[in-house]
């Protein structure tokens, strides 16, 4: 593993979906902080390569002197956009005869049960090609695939090769288990020539046919596209074997991993996890074990819950698809600083369309509509004198409140013509604004009363672009007492990147009773996920012994690789399992019993305990950053560089700004009884 020598700049990068966030540690340890918009065609290609030139003082046609970057750390939102704008690769579906419309049909789900118009998401895949094979359940090879069945199917994928198609995915029945079909598909596209072939026991070895054939089509559709990027950026760095520059990614499970091992499936969170883990680690850092991580960026806004341990969903839906992949446990409303304004004529509307980066707010001075950040502007909580100053044709001028206010009178008279009722600009601004605070807080409602957690116990750790423009009415929504504010909040998507560890998860369906009759084969499959994900690692940079695969125990931890083994637990008969660590019968009875009567209220003692499937996460230790700290009392009272207007609870209120740089690190703010 390539380790920190403080000779050589690292570059921890975010690249959001309106600004990208770069956090650079200089050879001297000093941290640098940048920030551009993430699309801006008439003065770069590539946000985070501009990013890294701003902050070395290159410029945009000098090439990146590789020799003195270490390391670069990114969370990319690259895949989640081309599967929300459906960018892809060109992709065929080969799946068991009969199963042709399996992945359009689904589960049936009806998100409005009264609809009489079913609108279905729209496939990823292009074509299907049906395979002549069929394993039982049981694992007996009911149809083998013949050498009939192996010439049509050569003939149907070399069509689909000739057509253009160059990204295969391969999902037969029972093809998690049992695996042979699937190995001889993989080796018959790979003769016919196909670039990227995602077969469903790799991706995703789990029961279930749509949900494991939704996430090979998603991996097969993305990783192409994830592999480009990937290629772009080495080509930009040109690494030399004499200094190499270490290029790895942050994935949706929260760990980094290698670009070489970056997978579509992994990269639909790749941003927001770094989030959690910037959040979770510096709020561990001060003291605070419970957290509410409040990531509220341009366009839209993440929640999560922390309390001891990441949480993870293995089985989530992104824009229409299902996917079956360890991501952190993130709920998103589409809430951010671009949520574009609107009045339906008897109601405020705030999103779900969003600005973006371009044309962005109307403060950004390109034309863009209304937004949640204008309503700050106009209520003085963002001040242009202390915005980044990246607007304008030449990238160098501020925020823009002439138009703002313009366009707020507009929307003020559209209001006063279509209800008759006059309000000030500032109201409307207010009244959009406490909308958008209504939909942030019942979203972290969903994530933690709803669940059983009491969120006055909680911190409120804010973050991202905007958050720290809502905090205050946040915590004040859902009654919670403490706001942690770290100093790199702004852009602590991008310092959770320099702060995360390498980490690499597997999982595998078991589908055994909890006994001790079934324990030996239970923990040799754990045995077997551990030396997997050990050896990933160990390709990573790690020695053998660094890795733990000199000792003779897989899941044994070592001083730079801790293993996580977990059990995937339900009751006989029913659907949904809880997540707890492997380990003796009893414990994990006792562990699931808990869980599970804190998140239902109830337990079943008569049922019998079912181990769904099993997963082993291993983590590598990285060098994080270490962070200053200045605590101390202050000898003279510290001065306002500057007071300004800030309209809030109905009137406007003269308010102190102070500089961030100017405060100590330990403050207390005491409210008024």
């Amino acid at each position: 593993m390539t380790r920190y020598t403080g000779d050589r700049w690292q570059f921890w990068i975010d690249r959001g979906g309106t600004f990208t966030d770069v956090v650079a540690q200089r050879p001297d340890g000093q941290i640098v902080i940048h920030k551009l918009l993430s699309e801006n065609p008439d003065r770069y290609l590539d946000a985070p390569l501009q990013g890294i030139r701003d902050v070395m003082g290159l410029s945009p046609a000098q090439p990146l002197p590789a020799a003195e970057i270490e390391a670069i750390k990114m969370g990319t939102t690259v895949a989640t956009n081309a599967l929300l704008e459906r960018r892809g690769d060109r992709t065929v579906l080969v799946i068991t005869q009969g199963f042709r419309d399996a992945l359009r049909i689904g589960y049936q789900n009806r998100p409005d049960i009264f609809a009489r118009h079913i609108i279905l998401p729209e496939m990823l895949y292009e074509q299907v090609i049906e395979v002549t094979e069929r394993y039982s359940a049981q694992g007996e090879e009911l149809q083998p695939i013949t050498l009939g069945a192996e010439t049509q199917l050569r003939t149907s994928l070399q069509q689909a090769y000739d057509s253009g198609i160059r990204s295969c995915a391969v999902v037969l029945m029972h093809g998690y288990r049992y695996r042979n079909h699937e190995q001889q598909v993989a080796a018959i596209a790979q003769d016919t020539g196909f670039t990227q072939i995602s077969v469903s026991h790799q991706v995703s070895p789990l029961m279930k046919l749509v949900s494991r054939g939704d996430t090979t089509v998603v991996d097969a559709y993305l990783s192409p596209l994830l592999r480009r990027y990937v290629n772009r950026i080495t080509a930009a760095l040109n690494s030399s074997p004499q200094a190499p520059t270490r290029l790895m990614f942050m994935q949706s499970n929260g760990g980094l991993t290698d670009a070489g091992l970056f997978q579509g499936k992994d990269s639909i969170l790749s941003g927001p996890a770094g989030g959690i883990v910037g959040a979770v680690q510096t709020s561990q850092r001060a003291g605070y074990n419970k957290i509410i991580g409040f990531d509220m960026g341009g366009t839209s806004t993440d929640v999560s819950h922390y309390s001891g341990e990441y949480e993870r969903t293995f089985e989530t839906e992104v824009a229409g698809v299902r996917l079956r992949a360890p991501m952190m446990a993130i709920h998103t409303v589409a809430a951010g600083g671009g949520s574009i304004l609107s009045f339906d004529g008897e109601r405020y509307r705030v999103g779900p369309a969003s600005a973006g980066a371009y044309p962005g707010p109307a403060c950004y001075r390109n034309g863009g509509p209304l937004t949640v950040s204008d309503c700050n502007v106009r209520l003085g909580k963002l001040q242009p004198d202390f915005f980044p100053q990246v607007f304008g044709s030449g990238g160098n001028l501020a925020l823009d409140i002439e138009v703002v206010n313009q366009k707020f009178d507009e929307l003020a008279t559209q209001i006063q013509a279509q209800t008759g009722g006059r309000r000030s600009l500032e109201q409307v601004a207010a009244g959009f604004l406490a909308i958008a605070v209504e939909k942030m807080a019942n979203a972290i409602k969903k994530i933690s009363v709803q669940r059983g957690y009491d969120v006055s116990a909680y911190v409120l750790c804010c973050f991202g672009g905007a958050g720290g423009q809502h905090a205050c009415l946040i915590a004040e929504t859902l009654g919670i007492r403490e706001i942690f504010i770290h100093p790199y909040a702004g852009v602590l998507s991008a310092y959770g990147m320099g702060l995360a560890d390498i980490r690499a998860l597997a999982e595998q369906s078991v589908e055994q009773p909890l006994a001790a009759a079934s324990l030996p084969e239970i923990t040799q499959i754990l045995e077997n996920l551990a030396l997997a994900k050990k050896t990933d690692l160990q390709k990573q940079g790690l020695s053998l012994d660094e890795a733990g695969l000199a000792g003779t125990d897989p899941l044994h931890s070592s001083d730079r690789v801790t293993v996580f083994p977990k059990a995937h637990l339900r009751y006989e008969g029913t659907d949904s399992f809880l997540i707890v660590a492997f380990s003796d019968l009893q414990t994990m009875r006792t562990d699931f019993e808990a869980a599970y009567e804190q998140r239902y209220g109830f337990t079943m003692p008569q049922k019998a305990l079912m181990v769904a499937a099993v997963s082993v996460e291993v983590i590598g230790k990285t060098a994080a950053p270490e962070e200053k700290s200045v605590v101390g009392i202050r000898a003279a009272s510290l001065l306002p560089c500057q007071t300004v207007h800030v309209y809030a609870r109905d009137r406007w209120h003269d308010t102190p700004v102070y500089l961030r740089a100017d405060l100590l690190s330990a403050i207390a703010f005491v409210a008024p009884p």
